[in-house]
């Protein structure tokens, strides 16, 4: 067994001592020097993510499309888009979906490709942008809930397109 540090064993403890009580109980005057002290085990911190749930809420099944058609063609091997993640409200063509740096941020993605509701919403206007939003509303959010079960319904506002470049 690896001797801790009492500042460690605190910090990790069944009932475990704050980072700034144990500052105190150290008598440090910054909590970064209590930090070289009390590190948090490799235990106490996968207790941590399963206690709050965290693997439960953040795996989920991503469904991969593969375009026949661009493979056959031959687009596939000079670099074309064969590949597409399912993302419910749209598709993913980017290779590396899964080290994607600005997930969330995929309308502004070059690699995104809207669904048919999504589009019309841009192109058709406010009645399509208002059934989108309708639909949208029962939509699980990552917690769980939707939208509906929250009591927040998403909202709509047309702002004037005031320059384009």
């Amino acid at each position: 067994m690896t001797k801790l540090p009492i500042a460690t064993q605190l910090y990790n403890a069944k009932e475990p001592m704050t980072l700034f009580e144990l500052q105190a109980w150290l008598g440090h005057r910054s909590p970064d020097s209590t930090q070289q002290y009390a590190k948090i085990t490799p235990t106490t911190l996968a207790k941590a993510y399963q206690n709050d749930g965290y693997f439960e809420r953040n795996v989920r099944t991503i469904e991969v499309l593969v375009d026949r058609d661009a493979v056959a063609n031959g687009a596939a091997a000079v670099g074309g888009p064969w590949q597409y993640y399912d993302l419910g409200h749209g598709f993913c063509s980017y290779t590396f979906f899964e080290q994607c740096p600005h997930r969330m941020a995929c309308a502004k993605c070059d690699f995104y490709t809207p669904l048919d509701d999504e589009r019309a919403a841009v192109d058709d206007g406010q009645a399509a942008l208002n059934k989108l939003l309708d639909q949208l509303a029962d939509v699980p959010t990552p917690a769980g809930p939707t939208s509906r079960q929250v009591g927040t319904q998403p909202t709509q506002t047309l702002r004037p397109i005031i320059e384009v470049r």
